[in-house]
């Protein structure tokens, strides 16, 4: 019997329409664009501004997205998986909301949460469901509404995040492309350097963490992009140099968007072309999980069949790792 791969063959995508830029935010707190462009490269980044509405919104509409493009329809859905960090509530899942919202009825849908690897996590776990022979149609999104986590008194962290949603639709195939190979990874040691320190059970949300500003994120900045810098860049390269693969072999370097200098390190230990490289974190921010996904969804016309693609990402647990897939259409 031939090797069963799992294949993505549509994407989809949403952000929302008001647009926080550098100069508003030097309103909001002691910074400028230069400040912000030259450390992280953000010039802008989208904010999910409707009222009572969080991630499962943003994560419908993208479905939406891919249904309209793809012809998919819900009662085809087997599962659904969500990378998010930011679930409109503590339970149910985002997955779960998501699907209500588009009348899937027949999928098995749960959340994921390893922060900004959120999706590349959910795209190789996706993939072993796939590769059981027993799930054919498999929605794997990354969705995260960061703005709702985000202290903006705190010029540190408030210019980098932004708000939006983007999934992927994964089928089998016998075909040789897919999801080829993958490294992913956990060391415990990033808690203290990035972590929301209340709202979980052991520091619940109350009045005196509220006045603290103890549900935002937290993060050491110079801490977090050392790891960083070293975590993508060498899955990135030991992921191609364990499957043979050059600079030149590679089509597409999707990284995750947290950080302009990061994805500069990830490109000069790689040797991969920069002009190969897919970046929006100039207009669309760290949107966490759904940087990916994004990514995918705004260069879609740009790939082709067959196309060698490395997705690496970041984030908090420390969670890291490294995808290399071939492109399905």
């Amino acid at each position: 019997m031939s090797q069963i791969h799992a294949v993505i063959t549509g994407v989809g995508g949403y952000v929302p329409e008001y647009i926080l830029n550098n100069h508003e935010l030097s309103t909001m707190m002691d910074t400028n664009d230069e400040w912000i462009t030259t450390r992280v490269g953000i010039k802008e980044r989208r904010i999910l501004k409707e009222p009572n509405v969080g991630t499962s919104f943003m994560a419908t509409k993208a479905v939406e997205d891919l249904f309209l493009k793809t012809g998919t329809k819900p009662e085809e859905i087997d599962l659904i998986i969500c990378g998010t960090t930011t679930p409109d509530h503590i339970y149910p899942s985002v997955a779960s909301m998501a699907a209500e919202n588009m009348g899937i009825k027949n999928a098995l849908a749960f959340d994921l949460q390893a922060a900004c690897s959120g999706f590349i996590v959910a795209l190789v776990t996706a993939t072993g469901f796939i590769e059981s022979g027993k799930y054919k149609k498999v929605l794997v999104l990354g969705a995260d509404k960061m703005s709702a986590i985000t202290d903006y008194t705190d010029r540190t962290t408030a210019p980098l995040f932004g708000d939006g949603a983007g999934v992927v639709l994964l089928e089998p195939t016998t075909d040789n492309l897919g999801l080829m190979d993958s490294m992913i990874y956990t060391d415990g040691v990033g808690m203290k350097h990035l972590h929301i320190k209340s709202g979980g059970s052991a520091i619940p949300n109350t009045a005196e963490t509220l006045e603290k500003g103890m549900q935002y994120t937290y993060q050491e900045g110079q801490s977090v992009y050392k790891y960083a810098v070293t975590g993508m860049s060498e899955t990135s390269a030991s992921i191609m140099e364990k499957n043979g693969l050059s600079g030149n072999d590679v089509d597409w370097l999707i990284p995750h968007q947290a950080n302009l200098r990061i994805i500069d390190a990830v490109v000069n230990r790689t040797g991969i072309d920069y002009n190969k490289v897919i970046i929006n974190i100039d207009h669309f921010g760290n949107t966490s999980a759904a940087t990916i996904p994004l990514c995918m969804w705004e260069a879609e016309k740009k790939f082709k069949k067959g196309d060698n693609m490395i997705l690496t990402a970041f984030g908090a647990g420390f969670t890291w790792g490294s995808v290399w897939l071939k492109w399905g259409y």
